[in-house]
């Protein structure tokens, strides 16, 4: 018998957890990473061909493109559909106007993107019975500037109605509008306006969402880790490298430096948009910090030159958690030094791009090639799986 939401939450036995980067177009190099995952642990649980990753984790959560990927597949999506849907995707919702030029108005138009999500999650909600395991979405609500992790555990505080509230539950959230906020990135898209309470008149109050990239959590794998142990959030899922682990995939990354006269001569405009996209960065090298310093691990990297890659380092004497981290970087050198890949130093440094559909097939061979090169059955231990009869 397979596992139901309420099994996956608030079962007994080990915990596991997806987490998924934003990146755009990029995701396309997530989904290799997860087609692997789903081959190997599909072999792992004794699984036939309807073998779902919902399977296998407890609680999926991504930001921006990963929140579309996270939600497809907490509602059992095969990952095959989803790398379907993303060529869709890319090629519809990144088509340019003429007219728009993202300066005065987003680069892109909202509709393309509004009428694709629609077609896959339709009137589905966050409360919804078709999501077969625990799901986490990450967006911004900007006129407040919080970060608002959305979830679907039937225990938090904003899940269900309150008495003598007058917010929205949650659960009525479409998934659809959900993750069009958390899609919402700025520059590229329009915010989304969700109705989130009324107020004493019975008028309705709403909030302004952008892409939970401009929080400080791009890469969601630490908010999902407090998500899961926090007791505010009401799941309770116990520490310990036996007892709880976490997987996270990236969308690929690159260190883009400039000589200094260049910075000092661009425009106040260039500026905010190098400089928030170097805060985006410092959060994610944060967030890895932070997970390979509490995490058991055996994929940890370099941080930097002067603290290593934080495997001898522990809290209070022990790791906490078991951690794995997928990701490639795309730059020309690492490419052809660790996949062997032929290519311009030019061509790695364009698959950065987030809005262009063209790299979607390249994107997507570098994630194969990368996957087939890093992910390891080891790096799920025994401890963490399934039965073959899936409980």
């Amino acid at each position: 018998m397979k596992r139901l939401l309420n099994d996956h939450l608030f079962g007994p036995g080990p915990k596991r957890i997806l987490a998924l980067d934003g990146g755009g177009v990029r995701g396309a190099l997530t989904l290799s990473y997860l087609e692997r995952m789903e081959t190997l642990l599909r072999e792992r649980a004794g699984g036939g061909e309807d073998f779902r990753l919902s399977e296998y984790f407890d609680l999926i959560g991504g930001t921006s493109t990963g929140s579309i990927i996270a939600t497809g597949l907490a509602l059992g999506f095969s990952v095959r559909k989803l790398q379907d849907l993303y060529r869709t995707l890319a090629n519809n919702v990144f088509e340019k106007p003429p007219f728009r030029f993202g300066v005065l108005v987003p680069k892109f138009g909202r509709q393309p993107l509004i009428d694709a999500l629609t077609e896959q999650f339709g009137e589905q909600t966050l409360g919804s019975a078709d999501l077969k395991t625990g799901l986490m979405i990450m967006t911004k609500r900007l006129d407040t500037g919080s970060p608002w992790p959305l979830h679907n555990n039937p225990r938090g505080r904003y899940f269900d109605e309150r008495p003598k509230s007058a917010a929205l539950a949650n659960r009525h959230f479409l998934l659809s509008q959900l993750v069009r906020a958390s899609t919402a990135a700025p520059h590229y898209f329009e915010p989304e306006r969700l109705q989130i309470a009324t107020d004493t008149a019975g008028r309705y109050v709403d909030g302004a969402f952008v892409d939970g990239g401009v929080s400080p959590f791009n890469n969601p794998s630490l908010q999902l880790l407090l998500l899961a142990t926090l007791s505010g959030y009401k799941l309770n899922w116990p520490l310990g490298p036996e007892n709880l682990l976490l997987v996270s995939v990236g969308t690929g990354d690159g260190e883009d430096t400039l000589a200094p006269d260049r910075v000092m001569k661009m425009t106040a405009i260039e500026q905010a948009m190098r400089s928030l996209a170097a805060l985006m960065t410092d959060c994610d090298a944060l967030v890895r910090t932070m997970l390979q310093w509490l995490g058991q691990t055996p994929t940890a990297t370099l941080i930097d030159r002067e603290v290593g890659d934080l495997s001898s380092d522990t809290i209070g004497g022990q790791k906490w958690l078991s951690y794995v981290r997928y990701n490639a970087t795309l730059e020309g050198t690492w490419l052809r030094e660790h996949l062997a890949l032929d290519i311009e130093d030019v061509d790695a440094v364009n698959l950065r791009e987030m809005d262009n559909p063209s790299n979607v097939d390249m994107l997507t061979r570098v994630g194969a090639m990368a996957a087939a090169v890093q992910l390891k059955p080891d790096h799920f231990p025994a401890s963490f799986d399934l039965t073959p009869a899936g409980t």
